[in-house]
């Protein structure tokens, strides 16, 4: 199960600490969890989000006018706002119980630069005879409490609890530092305007961008857990809660495969891949495997056919020498070291149902039942768990699970459920790949 949690939030930590398991809700069949810890680690990932929403606003012109005395009315247009220079000094995240989560981003160096333009206000005739370029230099704090809601399977991520502090916006016109009568009156009445304007439109692209990475991270981990016509619903089933030590949201965690309907064909589909056939052997299973998780391990049962043939001199199908069915039952426990998934099976039960061998095999039925066994045991199975290591492994890193950084990853089975425990980074590469192809 994908470990990544659909919210924006994930992205706020370079490592997460998490569990999938299901609670005492009897309306979900998996739960995910992050703790507190998890969310607390800083880093440049939600830098890189204010950044981005900085930069991608789209800031309007502002006009207006002002009396002043002696002057009479004075006229002002600012054009072309946009973004200079950009630092984020700190951020820092805490859960608020059954509330929202509060994220505190202090000390935003931003510099604005654009044209402006200004003049003299005449009977019914507006005329803007001056124009000259500005830069803006601010610091700014913000505060952006994050409430988590659901709507048709999907997280939505609500910013619009969104604060700008002003700790300081000084105009500059023309490069010249030095105060001016033009400079402290153009500050003193436009100031106020660039405020709200700022405070509007960063929130507002904060609010977008956090609702592109809530879906991206969805889409993520869907692709992730799908393998060409089969898949997982991981549509949420309520509102994730947001507690004072962790978050969590419910999921239906349901297999989805094209054109196939029935329990029985899911499963058929699924382990379709694990029979082979060439000249010499066939094997093939009689009905789908049956898994139940247990504490000891994930036990399966399947029954299997085997047919062994020898090929006869000259030209001609091989004669068919022997042919048993068998069922198996094996307990399997898994672990993940290395980006790679490794199978343990701890004890197996084979138990030969019905054999056919050719006459001039001169073994007795049991005996060759008791060689069958220790076969299946000794070189089958390991065989078996051995491809599926492999072939699970390529799969995970095809879907790019080998691009985390997973941290003491622990499988741990219990009655009727996993547990999936483990920390791991989040890649950097994914979220410079979303701001690349989304924004």
């Amino acid at each position: 199960m994908a470990r990544i949690l659909i919210m924006l939030v994930s992205l706020l930590s370079s490592s997460l600490a998490c569990s999938a398991e299901p609670s005492s809700y009897s309306d979900t069949s998996v739960v995910f969890r992050m703790t507190k810890p998890a969310v607390l680690v800083l880093n440049e990932k939600t830098a890189h989000v204010i950044q981005t929403a900085f930069q991608h606003a789209d800031y309007p012109d502002i006009k207006g006018e002002k009396s002043v005395r002696f002057l009479g009315k004075i006229a002002y247009g600012l054009k072309n706002i946009h973004i200079g220079e950009l630092m984020i000094e700190n951020t820092t995240v805490d859960l608020k119980e059954d509330d929202a989560i509060d994220i505190g981003i202090q000390n935003v160096s931003a510099s604005f630069q654009g044209t402006l333009s200004y003049g003299y206000v005449g009977g019914w005739l507006v005329k803007l005879i001056h124009s000259i370029d500005f830069e803006i230099e601010s610091s700014i704090d913000l505060q952006i409490n994050v409430k988590l809601l659901s709507d048709d399977g999907r997280v939505i991520v609500d910013t619009s609890d969104c604060y700008l502090t002003f700790h300081k916006l000084t105009l500059h016109l023309q490069g010249d530092k030095d105060p001016g009568w033009l400079k402290q009156l153009f500050t003193n009445f436009i100031s106020f305007t660039l405020k709200l304007v700022l405070k509007n439109q960063v929130c507002k692209e904060i609010n977008y961008i956090s609702q592109l990475l809530a879906d991206y991270v969805h889409e993520t981990s869907a692709n992730f857990l799908k393998d060409g016509d089969i898949g997982v619903d991981i549509s949420v089933t309520a509102s994730p809660a947001i507690k004072a030590n962790y978050i969590e949201s419910h999921h239906k965690e349901m297999f989805e495969i094209e054109e196939l309907k029935t329990q029985q064909e899911i499963v058929q589909k699924i382990f379709r891949g694990a029979s082979y056939n060439d000249s010499l052997a066939k094997v093939w299973s009689l009905d789908p495997p049956q898994i139940i998780l247990q504490p000891e391990g994930t036990i399966v049962k399947s029954s299997v056919a085997v047919e062994l043939s020898v090929p006869l001199q000259g030209e001609g199908p091989p004669s068919v020498a022997l042919y048993f069915e068998k069922e198996v039952t094996v307990t399997v426990q898994a672990s993940y070291m290395q980006k790679n998934l490794y199978l343990h099976h701890s004890e197996a039960m084979i138990e030969i149902k019905k054999l056919k061998r050719a006459a001039d095999i001169a073994v007795n039925d049991e005996t060759l039942k008791h060689i069958l066994e220790k076969i299946v045991s000794v070189a089958g199975i390991p065989e078996v768990v051995s491809r599926f290591e492999r072939d699970i492994s390529s799969l995970l890193s095809s879907k790019g699970l080998n691009h985390f950084d997973i941290i003491d990853p622990e499988i741990v089975t219990k009655k009727g459920h996993l547990i999936l425990q483990m920390d791991f980074g989040f890649p950097h590469h994914l979220l410079v790949e979303f701001l690349k192809t989304t924004l």
